[in-house]
């Protein structure tokens, strides 16, 4: 298409108007005259490139957005290069919503349903590729007649056969109802065709113009149109260069053009034998490997009888296509240019090839070495630039186009133009070639500026030697074409990327160095000259045919142009006409899904099918592809084998019939679908094949409604609709004014006055009686909270309940004053003196000396009763009058520095002897505010109270610490002192009392959680309080013991309990699927939504309690003012009140309360109580018992095959346990690449289940693992530890057995007797496979094996340290570690959910004894890089690690602090070397620095550092 207009808006012919706010500039006639028919028919407009058709578009659409309503306008481009440009163009000039989508930007876009419901939510106009939107088509995502109410075509010209214009048109629009003319123009709620706009420079390629006019007129329900009323005016607009021709010698077929280089590659090309390539040396390998008459042997066979035929190897053919190009440039361009070529091809592809270079990503190590091999013999000079080598050594062409170039430059510039033109050639490489030797020549190098245009590739991943001319291309297309409209190039050669789309500068000159190939590249090409003074030159070889082509074309133009400019000629007069229908046998399959308007058809079977093959998680050396063989064999079995005078094959030409195989992972029924042999082509049998096969897999269930794979098993809107879930309970909390989290002590019935009486004992302490409105849970000694009061022996609680009463009787209101005395002498700035409705209430059984307590605040009161003494302020008395009154009595708690709630001691005596100068120092220092303060005696001798508030932690000990820390006191003088009015037992309760309540209000919860929830579930009611109660205490909490601990137990049951669930339910879903859908399931986002559907976050615990900060709970919210605290304290420090921090749920809280409470319920009653939990909370699934899940996978399970594989006797000995379904041991040996039919798929699916069979065994045994009480951290590190791939690689190269094979030998004394010889069998060798490769890394990993299991048997046997750099050393590949998951759950199957079972095995093959000794002996198992980061950390040390590589070998040095402490060398393989010695050298500085103990609590280490950040941040 032609280049952009001005990025300007723009308004419709209907609306368009002096105040419209987006003006535009006057539209030309013949645009205006466009657009309005385009607005009542569908029409191509066919206008030369520079016509202005994109503003045509541009109005079109804006007309369109304004009178659709919903429905979204689409524009197609061919290129996702035009595709950017167009959407700018767009964008720029309407005032709507404008995206883009193309399958470079989106690569995931054809199975998101998402990003498609945004499109049509939030863009009025769209602008992509073609295939994108039709692959949305196909999957139902989008429904055009919903949807889409105009598309708009681009480069209209390519809608034929089986390009996606043309197929979007066939598969949708057609089957849509036609538009009523005399219906609504809004179309919102109607399902009708879009309306279509083709755009077009010119609408045909060549031939017969009136049948190439029906065909796109017929694709696209158009007519093609150009302007007629203001035809005039559009030939002012429109220059039409002039047209010039050149002659050049052509090629002497008798002296042709002689290239040193080429001749020398040419020479290295007629040497080679394709039977030393190492493709084909590998092909023979598999066949001599694979059983002879299987699928798998034929297929080899044939594809290595076709690569010899069609020497058709990566080399051979890469050699080939260069020397070819070599030549075609030495005939075309000269012998300089084909030597240049050739010597800048050759280093580049040198460097390439060197093995430890990754510029070809995609070449194999073996191509690479067998390219370099060949390269080296190729002897190639240097060219030589000085000038008379240029000039002599180029072609007659080249002189011919030098000439024209210099002449059309003095022609521009004769009339004061600067010179710009556009050189198009047909192959890539010459266009590289004709840059350089443009710039070379001396004719030239001077006066042009030269860029060059190659497209871009449509894949990273294509694999062709030539693909290393990318590498010569020294800039972007963005730039060269930036750099033309700048002026500072003036020349461009390119491909046929510039005929089409590209929004090049206009030139003044167009040179074609080959002739078009057909009249779209006529017409296109000759657009690109459209300056007014502009020339189009084509380069003709004397005497060549394509000077009459040329004739032909402009006859063909000149009979098109008077064809859709004729008035009289109509759509219709054609209609009844028969289409020549290609391919018409694939036209009559089709899969239609009702529910989402998806459509398999045979065109798009092939890549639908590809893509869910693509999909299947991968394993090593197996190609998931899907397979297709022909029917019959292009070849005779054996070809290959053949003398060369016997493989002459006569050509077959139909019909065909193919069958494709699909991948083994997919456990289908049956994975090989055949056509028969009716096609006439062999795409055609290809085609019905993938269709047969991918209809199947939607009949499995393994496809969606869109016709995809099943991956939207994860739901990403879940998390919005968490989120939302969330606020709206956070804002039905607010706006009614109650806690998000329930209040136990609220009644449940709240018109009851009623309160129920307990006992509350504390020992060593009189008992107290405890009103409260709920039913309080009886707490023996053994049951109820322990008080841990610092330097003093622990002390039991326990609680009886006793009665009810009414709240009339007349002990709830001396309740309520003596619960509001003991409260308020501790906690009175908190707390409303008015306010006695408090949640619980205490009273004492029985006080021995509250006669005399009692006595004294009735003297403060009546000494006050002339001061207005408020109530409030009667139990504060004066020090110094206080002693003077009772004779300076000893049995004083609370004293505090001033009056009320100033600071608070404790009290220890009296002091009548005078201060010795010390302490008077310190006593003036402290009463600093006071000056000349004489000192009376006595003073209060005080202490500071233990800052402990929280009794129901126990006091960690500290290291080294064995004594009672001194003591501190302090003197106050009386008469600035108060006495709080509290006898001794009173004071004890008010210290006591709120961490006792802190512990009921938490039985309360959880009893209430265990009421409200669980009493219907048979089972999860018998679940311990204590053990729910720790279940449901978040770590914010600040308590003893968390859910942390039981989460981690929980997630892993949860894990195991649905992988259980999803093998069974889902017998058709391979292992990939099985993931996405258990990780959806167990998904915290999952788990969160269930935990707000059962409203299980009302009883999570989460706040924490705070002594300084405690008041009582009162029946009703209670709005207080802050009392401020006096401080008569010279302490300069300042102290910052912090702010509260805001306990919002989280949904990871919410997903992590669910699993502690699966943990619990699985502590309590093992998987069956677990099970019953889970099921409880749903998670989407559909649940039966274990066990029957177990019994229905055994039932599936076939017969024992009769050709069982002998090796499975040896694993049976092996792992110590006999199968009674020998196909479930095969199941899990079989690798994806084992071609024998033995009536099982292959292990992904038992090492699924393997997975986490294993984590729940090692998860187990930490957990309860005697006297450690691991964290999830630490469990975490040490499961890791135990299940990672390495560890499990080494047990199944070390599990062995030792077979005897013993043989008849001759004995010494001459007889013949059986010798003692024997066999080691290992564990590795039993795999079922049919890859080399896999052959190649067994052997491989087994030599590595050898080299290192000595030292790392007697590290996991003895050593203190986790031996993960030698693990690491085995790179071992995955299938090593998979065959013990897969052995694992084959036993836990088998065995029918035995987990005694799965433990011998587990001891079997080693891993009990690793566990048993990492927990016994204390293992260091955090990795040593994360150790050493930590020690860096802690010590603040600069730690980096630097590579150096040589001779062979990669070094790895630990530098710290720039510093040089650490060096280990090895062999070099790759990154996975590089990473050893890594390891390796993180372990040996452990050593070196004794940093065995550094890191083991890691967690402190990790507060430490956010501690001096902190103060840092502080300073």
């Amino acid at each position: 298409m032609e280049g952009a207009p001005p990025p300007i808006a723009s308004a419709s012919p209907s609306n368009c108007g002096p105040n419209d706010s987006t003006s535009m500039p006057t539209t030309r006639g013949y645009q205006q005259e466009m657009l309005e028919e385009s607005i009542h028919n569908n029409i191509i407009i066919a206008l030369d490139t520079g016509s202005g058709k994109t503003l045509i578009a541009v109005l079109r659409i804006k007309h369109e957005t304004e009178r659709e309503s919903t429905k979204i306008s689409w524009f197609f481009a061919p290129t996702v290069a035009l595709c950017e440009q167009q959407k700018n163009v767009i964008q720029s000039s309407l005032p709507v919503s404008v995206g883009l989508i193309s399958g470079a930007l989106e690569p995931n876009q054809w199975k998101d349903a998402k990003l498609w419901e945004r499109v049509i939510r939030t863009h009025r106009i769209m602008v992509s590729t073609p295939q994108v939107f039709l692959d949305a088509l196909r999957h139902g995502y989008i429904i055009m007649g919903r949807d889409i109410s105009l598309i708009v075509f681009d480069e209209a010209h390519h809608a034929v056969d089986k390009h996606p214009y043309n197929m979007i048109m066939k598969e949708f629009y057609f089957d849509l109802p036609a538009r009523d003319p005399a219906g609504p123009t809004d179309t919102t709620d109607v399902l009708v065709r879009p309306r279509i706009l083709g755009l077009t420079a010119s609408p045909i390629y060549g031939g017969n113009v009136i049948k190439a006019f029906q065909t796109i007129e017929t694709n696209l329900d158009c007519t093609i149109r150009a302007p007629r009323r203001h035809r005039s005016e559009l030939a002012q607009y429109v220059h039409r260069p002039i047209f010039k021709h050149v002659l050049y010698a052509g090629r002497d077929e008798l002296n042709p053009l002689f290239s040193t280089n080429a001749a020398s590659l040419a020479d290295i090309l007629s040497a080679m034998d394709i039977e030393k390539d190492p493709y084909v040396y590998s092909l023979r390998n598999q066949l001599s490997r694979t059983t002879v008459g299987t699928a798998e042997y034929k297929r080899i066979d044939q594809k290595l009888s076709k690569v010899i035929s069609k020497q058709d190897s990566f080399t051979h053919r890469g050699i080939r296509d260069f020397c070819r190009c070599a030549d075609d440039i030495c005939q075309d361009l000269g012998p300089w240019a084909a030597d240049w070529y050739v010597w800048s091809v050759m280093e580049k592809a040198k460097k390439a090839a060197n093995p430890y270079n990754n510029i070809m990503s995609t070449w194999k190590n073996s191509e690479k070495a067998y390219l370099l091999r060949i390269l080296n013999q190729v002897v190639v000079s240097p060219v030589s630039y000085h000038q008379d080598d240029i000039v002599d050594d180029s072609s007659d062409k080249v002189k011919v186009l030098i000439k024209c170039l210099l002449e059309e430059k003095k022609a521009a510039e004769e009339e004061n133009e600067s010179y710009s033109g556009l050189i198009f050639v047909q192959r890539r490489d010459t266009v590289l070639a004709l840059r350089e030797l443009l710039s070379r020549h001396p004719d030239t190098k001077d006066l042009f500026n030269i860029g060059i245009l190659l497209g871009t590739s449509e894949s990273a991943y294509r694999h062709s030697f030539l693909d290393i001319t990318r590498n010569l291309v020294d800039e972007t297309q963005e730039t060269t074409i930036m750099d033309f409209k700048l002026g500072e190039k003036n020349l461009i050669v390119s491909t046929s990327v510039a005929e089409e789309g590209i929004d090049i500068q206009a030139c003044g000159s167009v040179i074609r160095w080959d002739p078009p190939q057909n009249m779209a590249s006529w017409a296109q090409s000759r657009g690109r000259a459209r300056r007014k003074r502009s020339t189009f030159t084509l380069m003709f070889e004397e005497g060549a045919a394509q000077q009459k082509d040329v004739v032909k074309w402009e006859n063909l133009e000149r009979e098109m142009v008077a064809l859709y400019n004729d008035p009289q000629r109509d759509l219709s007069m054609y209609i009844e006409e028969e289409a020549e229908e290609e391919d018409e046998e694939e036209d009559d399959m089709s899969l239609y899904i009702e529910s989402t308007g998806a459509l398999l058809t045979l065109n798009s079977a092939v890549s639908h099918l590809s893509h869910f093959c693509a999909v299947i998680p991968q394993t090593a050396h197996v190609d998931n592809r899907p397979l297709y063989d022909l029917d019959p064999p292009e070849f005779p079995e054996g070809w290959h084998t053949f003398d060369r005078h016997q493989r002459f094959i006569d050509p077959y030409t139909g019909p065909f019939g193919s069958k494709v195989t699909l991948p083994r992972t997919l456990p289908l029924a049956t994975r090989e679908f055949s056509t028969e042999r009716i096609y006439k082509t062999k795409i055609s049998a290809h085609r019905h094949a993938a269709f047969m096969a991918y209809k199947a897999l939607y009949d499995a269930k393994l496809l969606n409604e869109n016709l995809l794979p099943i991956e939207s098993v994860v739901e990403p809107h879940l998390e919005d609709e968490v989120k939302s879930l969330l606020a709206d309970v956070e804002k039905r909390a607010g706006t009614a004014n109650v806690s998000i989290q329930i209040d136990p002590w609220v009644p449940e019935d709240s018109d009851s006055d009623h309160w129920w009486i307990s006992e509350l004992l504390i020992q060593g302490l009189p008992p107290l009686r405890m009103f409260t409105r709920s039913q309080m849970v009886p707490l023996t000694p053994e049951d109820g909270p322990v008080l841990y009061r610092p330097f003093m022996e622990p002390l039991k609680t326990a609680l009886r309940p006793i009665s009810r009463i009414d709240g009339s009787d007349k002990c709830i209101q001396l309740a309520r004053e003596y619960t509001r005395r003991l409260f308020w002498c501790l906690n009175g700035s908190r707390m409303v003196w008015g306010d006695v409705d408090f949640s619980y209430l205490f009273l004492p059984v029985g006080e021995p000396d509250a006669t005399i307590w009692d006595i004294r605040r009735s003297w403060y009161s009546r000494i006050h009763s002339d001061s207005n003494l408020s109530q409030e302020d009667a139990f504060f008395a004066n020090a110094e009058a206080f002693g003077r009154e009772y004779s300076y009595p000893d049995d004083l708690t609370i004293i505090r520095n001033g009056f009320k709630f100033a600071k608070a001691y404790q009290f220890v005596c009296w002091r009548y002897e005078p201060l010795s100068s010390e302490e008077e120092d310190t006593f003036r220092e402290y009463y600093a505010r006071f000056e000349d303060l004489e000192i009376t005696y006595p003073l209060l001798v005080v202490r500071a109270f233990p800052p402990r508030t929280n009794f129901l932690l126990p006091i960690p000990p500290k290291k080294g610490v064995e004594t009672i820390p001194e003591v501190k006191y302090f003197h106050l003088v009386p008469r600035l002192s108060t006495v709080t009015l509290l006898s001794v037992a009173d004071t004890e309760y008010a210290f006591l009392l709120p961490s006792i309540l802190r512990s009921l209000y938490m039985t309360l919860t959880v009893n209430s959680f265990r009421d409200k929830l669980l009493k219907p579930i048979t089972g999860l009611y018998s679940i311990p309080l204590q053990l729910l109660q720790v279940a449901m205490t978040a770590s914010s909490a600040g308590e003893r013991s968390s859910y942390q601990r039981l989460e981690t137990l929980g997630d892993t049951v949860l894990k195991f309990v649905v992988a259980i669930q999803l093998l069974a339910e889902y017998p058709m879903w391979h292992e990939g699927y099985l993931t996405q859908r258990k990780d959806h399931a167990v998904s915290n986002v999952r788990l969160a939504k269930e935990n707000i559907k059962k409203s299980l976050y009302r009883w999570i615990i989460r706040d924490r309690l705070l002594g300084k900060k405690w008041k009582p709970s009162y029946m009703k919210v209670v709005e207080m003012p802050l009392i401020p605290t006096p401080d008569i304290s010279t302490d300069e420090k300042t102290t910052k009140k912090k702010k509260g921090k805001n306990q919002d749920l989280s949904t990871k809280i919410l997903a992590d309360v669910v699993e502690s409470t699966i943990g619990a319920a699985y502590i309590h009653g093992g998987f069956d109580l677990g099970y019953e939990c889970i099921k409880f909370f749903g998670l989407g699934l559909r649940w039966q018992p274990m066990l029957s899940r177990v019994e229905q996978i055994l039932l599936r399970v076939e017969p024992d095959p009769a050709n069982i594989p002998p090796q499975l006797s040896y694993v049976e000995s092996m792992i110590g346990y006999v199968f009674n379904h020998k196909l479930l041991l095969i199941e899990a040996l079989t690798h994806a690449s084992y071609q024998d039919d033995l009536h099982t798929v292959s292990y992904e699916r038992m090492e699924f289940l393997g997975d986490a069979v294993l984590d729940m065994v090692v998860t187990d045994y930490l957990y309860h693992a005697a006297g450690k009480n691991y964290s999830p951290g630490h469990m975490f590190l040490r499961k890791a530890a135990l299940v990672n791939g390495n560890f499990l690689a080494y047990l199944c190269l070390h599990s062995q057995l030792q077979i005897d094979t013993a043989l008849p030998e001759p004995t010494a004394e001459g007889y013949i007797a059986l010798g003692g010889d024997s066999q080691d069998i290992y564990l590795w060798q039993c795999l079922l496979h049919s890859s080399p490769k896999v052959l190649e890394d067994q052997s491989n990993t087994f030599a590595r094996y050898q080299k290192r299991h000595a030292e790392i048997e007697d590290a996991l046997k003895h050593s203190t340290i986790f031996p993960w750099a030698a693990l690491t050393r085995l790179q071992a590949p995955k299938f090593f570690s998979d065959i013990i998951e897969s052995l694992i759950a084959s036993v836990y199957l088998d065995s029918k959910g035995s987990f005694d079972a799965v433990h011998q095995i587990l001891r079997s093959l080693g891993i009990l004894q690793v566990m048993e000794h990492i927990v016994k002996d204390d293992v260091d198992v955090l990795h040593p890089v994360s150790r050493l980061s930590l020690w860096a950390q802690k010590h603040a040390k600069k730690l980096e690690y630097k590579f150096t590589k040589e001779k062979g070998n990669v070094t790895c040095l630990i530098l710290v602090d720039e510093n040089e402490e650490i060096r280990v060398s090895d062999k070099y393989f790759g990154t996975a070397s590089q990473q050893e010695v890594k390891f390796a050298a993180a372990e040996k500085a452990i050593k070196a620095f004794h940093l065995r103990d550094v890191g083991v609590n890691y967690t402190i280490l990790k507060k430490k550092k956010l501690r001096k950040r902190k103060s840092l941040k502080q300073h």
